[in-house]
């Protein structure tokens, strides 16, 4: 039986293209805004591209907030993409303090503009970077993901972990430590997009579901060919 996974739409988010990939890695997809839908959910993703308070503001219109909250500490898989990632920590300083869900400790900041040297550096930050793991090297998600691993990026603030322990991988931007994933028992957030990152995005999203590989066949050949 397929695994059900249900993807929070509250209008801010790739839903669609995260739908493709979950399916691509066997699982099928349930796009919904319904608070018992998502409460009732055995996986759930939530997504987002754009700004943190105009997110925070989405699902507080939809009242989702609570709901989002209560399953976070329900024990089930809860994963966060992008702005879904950022908006599960406590605040943010982007157009202003903005609380977020608070289901991890930290805030969301903005990618410095200048380097270290004074020179500018280019905001936001796009294209495909490189996990890297530090003390985080020897944990689950760097074992699953490999050494390497490429994420594509596209965001211009960045979440800074209250305890360094959740922060999983990170990137290096120009001389910036941009976080990358997130997690602590049942959450895992991602800020590059999965279902933009071609087979290692897939393989995040396999991880997630608690596969080694997944229940499509042509994945678990690409994957095997790149080994």
């Amino acid at each position: 039986m397929k695994k059900q996974v249900v993807i929070v739409d509250y209008g801010m988010g790739n839903v669609f293209s995260v739908s493709r990939a979950l399916e691509f890695c066997g699982a099928e997809a349930v796009l919904s805004a319904d608070a018992a839908v998502i409460e009732a959910a055995q996986y759930l993703i939530l997504p987002g591209v754009g700004a943190f308070p105009d997110g925070m503001q989405e699902l507080s219109g939809r009242g989702l907030v609570e709901p989002l909250r209560r399953y976070a500490r329900s024990g089930k898989p809860f994963l966060g993409i992008c702005l879904g990632m950022q908006m599960f920590f406590q605040s943010t300083e982007e157009f202003g303090f903005h609380e977020g869900l608070g289901i991890l400790p930290g805030m969301v900041k903005q990618i410095p503009d200048r380097k270290a040297d004074g020179s500018l550096r280019r905001i936001p930050h796009i294209g495909w970077n490189r996990l890297l793991y530090g003390a985080a090297k020897d944990g689950a998600i760097a074992t699953a993901l490999g050494d390497n691993f490429w994420g594509y990026f596209v965001h211009s603030f960045a979440a800074e972990t209250a305890k360094p322990e959740h922060r999983l991988a990170y990137c290096d931007y120009d001389g910036f430590e941009v976080t990358a994933v997130v997690g602590s028992e049942n959450i895992l957030g991602c800020q590059f997009h999965p279902e933009k990152s071609g087979l290692a995005g897939l393989k995040l999203l396999a991880r997630f579901l608690g596969e080694e590989t997944t229940a499509n066949p042509a994945f678990q050949t690409e994957l095997a060919a790149r080994k």
